[in-house]
């Protein structure tokens, strides 16, 4: 199936201590209509709900789509658009810095997702006025109130 839809994802992630309680956030928005999603653990960090975020969000999707997903955390983003996330799975999740990689699950269900959706990531200022950001961040820690 060709991935002609085109959804944009903004997400979030929060951590009340890390590690501690957390809670994510997402929007997806298609055709001019939006699904808010959110979730919460009682033991994580914010990096792992910044990519538990980004992999409910694309979950979500029905079918292969054209995906520009917007994220606040530097971690995801940099580590899809600088590839370092492919280079830590080619050497068995390694860093360059000979130290093992961090969340290996969930990077791994991430990598799968993108297999199936054409991902652009987009980086965006966490606490700067944002909208989508800003609402994705209430998601998240309502989410953690509501554990």
């Amino acid at each position: 199936m060709s991935k002609t839809l085109h959804v944009e994802i903004f997400t979030d992630g929060a951590c009340s201590g890390n590690p501690g309680k957390g809670g994510w956030g997402a929007i997806l928005r298609f055709g001019g209509r939006e699904k808010e999603l959110s979730g919460a653990e009682e033991a994580t960090t914010n990096n792992r709900m910044e990519l538990t975020a980004a992999i409910q969000g694309l979950k979500a999707l029905k079918q292969p789509c054209k995906v520009t997903l917007y994220s606040d955390s530097q971690y995801l983003c940099n580590a899809v658009n600088k590839k370092w996330v492919y280079s830590w799975k080619q050497k068995n999740w390694i860093k360059s810095d000979k130290r093992p990689a961090l969340n290996v699950d969930l990077w791994e269900e991430l990598l799968k997702l993108l297999d199936i959706h054409d991902v652009q990531f987009v980086w965006v200022k966490g606490h700067a006025g944002h909208p989508e950001n800003e609402r994705c961040d209430a998601l998240a820690t309502s989410a953690i109130k509501a554990l």
